[in-house]
């Protein structure tokens, strides 16, 4: 998962853009910000986990709206295979343009989990690293993963980090997977549980989106 609060892009779309902050006003209100938030590929904005994410992370924000929605390939209970990448950045593009318009002024975040992260790592079939997007990013992003997601070795991820001009943060979840998801066997032996995990990712962004705002 990506995030990223455009001071005047987002990108977290990458996840996606441009200055998006549309009024200079710095009132408390208008600081509050709102999130576009992404599903991945397999399951729609209405899956338990984009539920729970939607909630955690708009408590954590104090965000005055987290707008999800579903792709074509996927609305209404199809599954069909994700169409080529230009199309769906075309929908998630519109899907920005009216929260700006119905929350002008408000700082936008563009949050997605896997292949609906505006900012992300993609790894094709040869194993070959495909960063040109996130080399190319100026604003702030911050990528949450599992320490066991094996779609993007943490190795990777670092050294593609390590190269990005943007200001970015990494938050690792011990033990999770592409999901977060953390075996009982692991949590026990942290003495922790999985929503404490997860709290722990949530409250993390939610520094990282602060901070990334008090800079702009």
């Amino acid at each position: 998962m990506a995030s990223s609060p455009p001071s005047k892009r987002r990108r977290k779309n990458s996840s996606k853009e441009d200055d998006t902050n549309g009024s200079s006003s710095s009132s408390p209100e208008k600081m509050t910000p709102v999130l576009v938030f992404a599903h991945g590929a397999g399951a729609p904005s209405s899956s338990d986990w984009m539920v729970r994410w939607k909630d955690m992370m708009g408590k954590a924000m104090h965000a005055v709206e987290v707008v999800t929605f579903d792709y074509p390939y996927i609305s209404g209970g199809k599954r069909r295979a994700p169409p080529k990448a230009e199309k769906l950045v075309e929908f998630h593009s519109d899907i920005v343009k009216m929260t700006l318009a119905k929350y002008p002024g408000h700082p936008l975040i563009l949050a997605g989990k896997s292949m609906g992260s505006s900012y992300t790592i993609f790894q094709g079939m040869s194993g070959t690293i495909r960063d040109e997007t996130l080399l190319q990013l100026k604003v702030p992003i911050m990528f949450v993963q599992g320490s066991k997601d094996g779609l993007c070795p943490l190795e990777k991820l670092e050294a593609v980090r390590k190269k990005m001009k943007s200001l970015n943060e990494l938050h690792v979840i011990e033990g999770g997977d592409h999901s977060f998801k953390i075996a009982k066997k692991h949590l026990n032996s942290e003495g922790t549980t999985q929503a404490e995990a997860e709290d722990h990712a949530v409250q993390a962004i939610a520094a990282f989106v602060s901070k990334a705002l008090a800079g702009r």
